[in-house]
């Protein structure tokens, strides 16, 4: 595959778009989950993951898409707003259309997937030992819990993912909507989450710490949800 031409960083734009799709939009895992964080890390890099967590940010916050100011994403990832193709901050771009996470339509249009797949079993290779016997027991734990078990438990991870992000009952809730999650289990996830969010800012105003408290980076990731 021949690498995308992006436009410059010191100076350029990238309008960012949604890129649906209805299975792995059902069935993957949230940039800013435990899942990415543990098993997609050291495939596509620390540098490639935030990016995508920042652009996924966006992406909730504009759904029908927005324009991303690249120097000024460059610099706040860390990774400068000078060079061209083989910049950090464009290599991290080119990953994400390497790894199938985004899909260029012209220089200056980029669609991104809100979802990241599973890991194939080509991928699973690359990880350490220890990681890949991990990830088969999520995958054997996962089979013996029903779907709706699982979506329930995913509807409320993504539901304090965007209480941590700052988000109102009301926008999560309308945010499950759009994600197709049924009406009763957008309710039921966005009440859950708020009295497990509230709970964790009373604990740490009072110097407490309890489970699901914000992290100070942002974007959190969200924990794993009994």
């Amino acid at each position: 595959m021949s690498a995308p031409s992006f436009p410059a960083v010191a100076s350029g734009f990238l309008t960012i778009h949604p890129w649906p799709d209805d299975v792995i939009d059902s069935l993957g895992h949230d940039p800013r989950s435990t899942y990415v964080e543990t098993y997609w890390l050291s495939i596509l890099g620390p540098s490639t993951t935030w990016l995508l967590r920042r652009l996924v940010n966006g992406l909730d916050i504009h759904p029908e898409g927005y324009e991303l100011p690249l120097a000024d994403t460059a610099r706040s990832l860390g990774l400068g707003d000078k060079g061209g193709r083989h910049s950090p901050f464009v290599r991290a771009l080119t990953r994400l259309v390497q790894f199938d996470l985004a899909q260029p339509h012209g220089p200056r249009l980029l669609a991104v997937r809100r979802r990241v797949p599973p890991l194939n079993r080509r991928q699973l290779q690359r990880l350490p030992a220890s990681l890949q016997s991990q990830h088969q027991q999520l995958m054997d734990t996962n089979l013996r819990t029903p779907a709706a078990e699982q979506r329930r438990r995913r509807s409320r991870q993504l539901a304090l993912s965007l209480f941590e992000l700052g988000e109102s009952q009301d926008s999560v809730e309308r945010q499950l909507l759009a994600w197709r999650y049924h009406p009763i289990m957008a309710r039921e996830a966005a009440s859950w989450a708020w009295d497990r969010h509230r709970l964790a800012t009373d604990l740490a105003q009072v110097g407490g710490p309890g489970p699901g408290s914000p992290r100070s980076e942002a974007p959190s990731t969200p924990p794993d949800v009994a």
